[in-house]
């Protein structure tokens, strides 16, 4: 039955409010219940089943007992059950985006961009690509023979624990579910507290696109639901999107098992002397204050040459007093608040910091319970921003830099290296300095906020291990298997000499 629940103006079913998707079946959280919350009004929204340690491992055994059949299930049929996802995902997809909206107090237009260009597209992306893994046939040459035959195929790791953070509550988690599951591997999900809902409408759809009881796996709760799902030794590997901190505990607890963590990053995008200054500015509009500046690669720190620094700021400052910042379902807005109050502490933290060490502060938009303003932050040197790391807040530290070198060595300072954008018409210099940046990607002439749904993304250093998105996400999440073959025939040559 569908319900409407308190004031969030959504009507869905109130089975998405138990807690708990194990083997198939909704069932509550054993914990009691949490609330969400409303990030513009800061009202309760809905209560939902908070789930524990016990939860946690009845879903993983659930998941456990249905890789056997999954695993061995055809891809043609895998790829069947992801399109189908895909076609349910569409007319669910709105709904999806109005309840990301008032969970975690996205744009309407970011939350709709979310759910119709990203997550459910995912599953389509995920279905095409396992019908084109590929193994391959290997030389043999070890021995002198013709008798070898090697053959490196994939198997899927068994029971991947999935757990995702609030900025894209949908799109994440979908691309992490939608790739894992299609290599044939069986999911436990834990998704953000701030989104519950939203989330636990995309796990309503799995059992009407096709997949058996078991396979995905939904448990909602707090960090020690996360922390109790890693740490089960029936988990074979780990997917996690979120803070540096959290990644680094996650690798402690998991030294012999493959991980895909993509954390935190802090840009920056480095406009040089050269650069079309208009493109720059829309640029670092976009990268500092998309979605309020929460997400991973946002260009928090922008690196402007001393020729082209008081044109860009000018410029930078003209173009974020213009943004439209307000009730987040108004498409005509173009912020609306921050998530929860510990991301709302951190940007306060980090302003007041530079502002006690001499910095100049310009704030655009209102600064009232969960809003924050557009804030750039100018008169810096280097020292203030070195060893400061993310905020996750609509900030732009902008720093005016003497030369491209000077940029990649302040760049090289942070122990961050997610994505990097770089402002040049000299393509040539362009591509040395990428060459210099110490991140996974780097945008040239492009907001760090874009990325290719098709292209490896991942960060260096602390920003993360491994690459998701297509084919990388299922090398990810599957073991390299090597079978050999010996056919008989001529007497082998069993004397060591290589054929390199």
């Amino acid at each position: 039955m569908s319900k409407l629940i308190n004031d969030s103006g959504l009507s869905f079913n109130e089975k998405l409010l138990s807690g708990a998707l194990i083997n198939g079946k909704w069932l509550p959280g054993s914990a009691g219940r949490f609330t969400a919350y409303d990030p513009h009004t800061g009202k309760a929204l809905h209560e939902v089943g908070r789930c524990n340690g016990s939860d946690v491992d009845e879903a993983v055994e659930a998941a456990k007992k249905a890789f056997s059949s999954w695993s061995q299930t055809s891809v043609q049929t895998r790829a069947k059950i992801l399109r189908k996802m895909h076609e349910l995902f569409k007319d669910r997809a709105e709904v999806m985006a109005q309840m990301v909206t008032k969970e975690v107090g996205k744009p309407i237009m970011a939350a709709r961009e979310e759910t119709f260009e990203y997550s459910g597209p995912s599953y389509s992306k995920a279905a095409e690509e396992i019908l084109r893994y590929r193994g391959s046939s290997l030389p043999s040459t070890q021995e002198k023979t013709t008798n070898k035959r090697l053959v490196l195929t994939h198997r899927p790791l068994g029971v991947v624990a999935v757990i995702s953070p609030f900025n894209f509550p949908t799109d994440i988690s979908s691309i992490a579910i939608a790739h894992a599951a299609a290599a044939g591997n069986t999911i436990v999900w834990k998704p953000t507290e701030y989104c519950p809902v939203a989330c636990a409408m995309v796990a309503e759809l799995f059992e009407e696109a096709g997949f058996p009881p078991g396979v995905i796996n939904l448990i909602q709760g707090f960090g020690d639901v996360g922390a109790h799902l890693v740490r089960n030794e029936d988990v074979k590997g780990v997917f996690f999107t979120g803070s540096t901190k959290t990644g680094e505990d996650i690798a402690r607890a998991n030294p012999l098992r493959p991980m895909l963590l993509e954390l935190g990053g802090d840009g920056p995008q480095i406009v040089l002397e050269d650069a079309d200054i208009d493109r720059a500015v829309q640029a670092a509009v976009i990268g500092a204050f998309y979605y309020s500046g929460q997400v991973c690669t946002s260009s928090e720190r922008v690196f402007v040459h001393e020729a082209v620094y008081d044109e860009f700021v000018t410029k930078f400052k003209a173009a974020t007093a213009a943004l439209k910042v307000g009730d987040p379902s108004d498409p005509s807005n173009d912020m609306g608040p921050l998530c929860n109050p510990a991301v709302l502490e951190r940007a306060q933290t980090h302003v007041e910091d530079m502002r006690s060490k001499g910095a100049i502060i310009d704030q655009y938009g209102p600064q009232e319970g969960l809003y924050f303003p557009a804030t750039i932050v100018t008169g810096l040197t280097r020292e203030m921003i070195k060893g400061k790391g993310e905020s996750f807040a609509p900030l732009a530290l902008v720093l005016k830099i003497a030369s491209a070198e000077e940029a990649v060595e302040i760049a090289n300072e942070s122990e961050l290296g997610l994505v990097a954008s770089l402002w040049s018409k000299d393509l040539a210099k362009a591509w040395r300095i990428a060459e210099a940046l110490p991140h996974g990607s780097v945008n040239i002439n492009e907001t760090s906020n874009y990325w290719d749904q098709l292209a490896p993304f991942g960060g260096a250093g602390k920003s993360g291990v491994g690459r998701e998105l297509s084919h990388w996400f299922l090398d990810s999440f599957t073991e390299p298997k090597l079978i050999v073959f010996d056919l008989g025939g001529p007497e082998d040559d069993r004397r060591i000499e290589g054929g390199w």
